[in-house]
């Protein structure tokens, strides 16, 4: 008899072209997946995967074979998810998140999904978007919580939350009691995420005028840093307000009002469309719950464009790792 662990081994050695890959979706060794493939391969009577070094692809049965499998699987995630309890979605998820998510509310998604799905583990690794959408891409994790949506059509994407960005600095700058224009920006540092993300890229457009003197921008791969180095006064931050609660309320932080307009940073959590995809999809859903509940979904009102010289002045709303 045809076993169906088998058969989703055999889906994921030809979803991710190699015994490693489906090892470590599978949480499982190499040996054993060889195994699985093995004793498929003996009930069928036929060769289901051609092998080249490293790599593995299906044969012509093996095509065949991938399309029922695909069935397969896709009907077993179709029952979990209409009549299957929570503690059947188990295994291990791997999870990437832009840092702006640790420091806001994945403490509180760690601990919902620990309550909802006491047998799946985290896997959790933090990292700026690009790199976090080149890792999904290449299905090396499973679900990202990142800059979005992406477009590619093999990705689904559920929007998450808006983060206001604002410019923010120690009250050793007295730079508090009145508007500022760029001008007067561009003679701080100006601190902020780092090269190669879209905010990045966003704040130094903001300073690249040919009226004003190069820009100190400094660029951290580290929100701690970035934090840290605005209260000591070394420069005016540029990040999402939503993080620097506590120092805007003890008065370490002020949000300055500037003539400057940034729009806010909008997170999805996406992954790649798949037969089986219950635990991502359930975990997207908590995050999206959690998110709401934060108050950090979108507003119905457009994100603001960046603009250079906006007809009125409107205030931003209110290991090291990466920031993205």
């Amino acid at each position: 008899m045809v076993d169906f662990k088998a058969i989703e081994t055999f889906l994921w050695v030809v979803t991710l072209g190699s015994f490693r890959g489906a090892a470590h979706k599978l949480n499982t060794t190499q040996p054993a997946i060889s195994q699985r493939i093995a004793q498929l391969e003996t009930e069928l009577g036929v060769r289901l995967l051609q092998r080249d070094h490293r790599m593995a692809s299906p044969t012509p049965s093996g095509r065949q074979m991938m399309v029922y499998a695909e069935k397969l699987i896709g009907l077993r995630s179709e029952m979990l998810a209409v009549v299957g309890d929570r503690s059947a979605v188990r295994g291990v998820l791997r999870l990437g998140v832009a840092e702006t998510i640790v420091h806001t509310w994945l403490p509180r998604l760690i601990e919902s999904v620990n309550r909802a799905y006491p047998n799946l583990s985290l896997e959790i690794e933090v990292d700026i978007t690009p790199n976090l959408r080149a890792r999904l891409l290449a299905q090396e994790i499973e679900l990202a919580f990142l800059l979005g949506p992406l477009t590619a059509s093999t990705v689904r994407n559920r929007e998450l939350c808006d983060y206001p960005i604002g410019f923010l600095a120690s009250p050793k700058l007295g730079l508090g009691h009145g508007r500022l224009t760029v001008n007067e920006l561009a003679k701080f540092p100006i601190i902020t995420f780092p090269r190669k993300t879209q905010p990045y890229e966003i704040v130094r457009s903001l300073f690249n005028r040919p009226e004003l003197p190069p820009i100190r921008l400094h660029a951290s791969a580290s929100l701690g840093t970035v934090i840290h180095m605005a209260i000591e006064g070394l420069g005016i931050a540029v990040i999402p307000t939503a993080i620097v609660e506590a120092q805007l309320a003890d008065g370490r932080l002020q949000l300055l009002t500037t003539d400057l307009r940034i729009p806010p940073l909008t997170f999805t959590a996406s992954w790649l469309a798949s037969p089986d995809t219950v635990a991502v999809e359930r975990v997207a859903e908590l995050a999206g719950e959690i998110a709401h509940a934060g108050g950090f979904t979108s507003a119905t009102e457009p994100s603001p464009k960046i603009d250079r010289e906006p007809p009125r002045a409107r205030a931003p709303r209110g290991k090291p790792v990466p920031i993205s």
